[in-house]
């Protein structure tokens, strides 16, 4: 039969924490593990018969109670949405708050935007252009070489200077210089575009990189495709393969350039860092970390690819006083005895995140491009009628719910019911629906 239940025993199923059962009055009502359909029906009656009960109740008290998890849920969500938090941009304090730093935070302005943004934008205009002007005829004219290469490698990186002198970057760099190697990658964490300008102005490196459109995806191809660079489509699974084969081959050469990788997969804040993707440090190459710490003294580097073009991204940057910003060139790390590609990517990660400051987060940076109420949008809208249906029941609103009126009609209709467990069906007509019965032919009742 089963196990002798001695005692006064308590149910365990939901909605019948009221109800026990004795082992002498009551045997029958116990379930046993050897026979789990024998009572079947007498739980599902009982079962309906509890909800019944509680979900017919009308006190404001109990419905507060049974709304509380989803205030929760709310609440907690709101406070610690350490998500969010890694794509939030840090908005300026204000500081000319009174008379006598009014007049100083205007002339900064006109400094800012009417004397040093035309300057910065002159030369840059002048210097980048030719550099381009000259790395075309460079491609053009002379043949495949490692000269040609050494020349291309030298004009990038006078590019990214270029770039780097336009926002006054003051760039910090700790640590020895990258040099070319067989069987090594670098990997490093990812604020902005720029990260890689910053990195290249003082070593070129080929990079892997989504692959942008406009002005930008003219330089990605034209102009960095020299240097070996990798592009791929984020959302395009086949991408990621050939992008993986790719890499493999251009670590394994002797003389390739420097290969960085951004394994955060997207732009974070510089304040956290994101779980890293494993496909660097599952290919057997030693990974050179490199972190990149901005100071936000003057401007926050971070962009938003979401909220901000990178054009208005860059043209924040050009006005305001100057970049500030440290790069370490961490020790060379290789994977352990037994331990798992993803271990040896957190472990490379604490690393970056020590020497920047940053807080990890175990989210997976990709969730940035997720819409929870595109994909699903009914979960979110079963949700919301939680909450909606008890307070329409207390606002007096219920009359103006269209879903409220389908659900009288539907309440009013011919039900089926069992009669003392013989099986037989009847007919109720004119009655409303209420509680457990209710929620089973789809209406709404008072939250769980």
């Amino acid at each position: 039969m089963g196990e002798l239940v001695k005692g006064r025993v308590e149910s365990s199923l939901p909605g019948l924490r009221g109800i026990v059962a004795d082992d002498k009055d009551q045997e029958h009502a116990l379930v046993t593990r050897e026979g789990p359909t024998k009572g079947d029906a007498e739980i599902d009656q009982l079962y309906a018969e509890a909800e019944d009960k509680r979900l017919s109740k009308t006190s404001l008290l109990l419905d507060v109670l049974n709304i509380s998890n989803v205030l929760t849920d709310g609440v907690s969500a709101m406070v610690d949405d350490s998500f969010n938090k890694c794509f939030t941009s840090t908005r300026p304090e204000p500081w000319n708050w009174n008379i006598y730093l009014f007049p100083i935070w205007v002339v900064g302005v006109v400094i800012r935007y009417l004397v040093l943004f035309p300057i910065r934008v002159t030369l840059l205009f002048i210097g980048f252009n030719t550099l381009i002007v000259v790395f075309l005829l460079v491609d053009l004219t002379l043949m495949p070489s490692k000269r040609k290469m050494a020349m291309q490698r030298k004009l990038v990186q006078w590019m990214c200077s270029a770039w780097v002198a336009a926002w006054h970057g003051v760039i910090r760099y700790h640590g020895p210089k990258p040099t070319p190697g067989k069987n090594r990658i670098w990997v490093s964490n990812h604020t902005s575009m720029i990260d890689y300008v910053v990195l290249c102005s003082y070593s070129p490196f080929a990079v892997i990189m989504q692959l942008h459109h406009g002005w930008i995806a003219f330089l990605q191809k034209r102009i960095l495709s020299s240097l070996g660079c990798l592009w791929f489509n984020r959302t395009e699974v086949n991408d990621r393969a050939v992008v993986a084969a790719r890499m493999k081959d251009h670590v394994n050469k002797e003389d390739a350039i420097p290969l960085l990788i951004f394994p955060e997969g997207t732009c974070v804040n510089n304040e956290y860092t994101v779980m890293f993707k494993r496909g660097a440090f599952d290919i057997g190459a030693t990974v050179c970390p490199v972190a990149i710490k901005y100071n936000k003294i003057f401007v926050d580097a971070f962009w938003n690819s979401r909220r901000e073009a990178f054009g208005k991204h860059l043209f924040r940057l050009m006005t305001s006083w100057a970049l500030v910003c440290d790069v370490y060139f961490l020790e060379p790390q290789s994977i352990q005895p037994e331990e798992s590609p993803q271990e040896f990517a957190g472990r490379v990660q604490a690393m970056i995140a020590k020497y920047a400051n940053l807080r990890i987060v175990p989210w997976d940076g990709y969730l940035k491009y997720y819409n929870l109420g595109e994909k699903n949008p009914g979960l979110i809208e079963k949700r919301r009628r939680v909450l909606a249906d008890v307070l329409r029941a207390y606002l007096g609103k219920t009359s103006a719910a269209p879903s409220a009126i389908a659900l009288e009609k539907e309440g009013k209709a011919a039900v089926e019911l069992q009669s003392d467990g013989k099986g037989q069906k009847g007919e109720v007509e004119g009655v409303a629906l209420q509680g457990w019965r209710k929620l089973c032919v789809g209406g709404t009742v008072h939250p769980v």
